[in-house]
C-alpha cells in the first residue's frame, strides 16, 4: 500500500486522536484517515450523480 505524507493542523490532529486507540473507533490513524477519504468520496459520488456528471460505468 503507497504511503503518503500530509499536514494538517494540530487542532485537527487532536480532534482525529479522540477516536483513535483502545478507547476509539480505530486502530490508529492510518484506519481513521482511510475511513474518512472514503467517506468523503462516496459524498462527493452522490452529489456528482445527482448533478448528471458521473460517467455510466460498464
Amino acid at each position: 500500500m503507497p504511503k503518503i505524507s500530509v499536514e494538517i493542523p494540530q487542532e485537527l490532529l487532536d480532534d482525529l486522536d479522540d477516536h483513535v486507540g483502545d478507547d476509539g473507533k480505530f486502530v490508529n490513524r492510518s484506519d481513521a484517515i482511510r475511513a474518512s477519504i472514503r467517506k468523503t468520496l462516496d459524498i462527493l459520488d452522490e452529489i456528482d450523480e445527482r448533478h448528471g456528471r458521473l460517467e455510466d460505468e460498464e
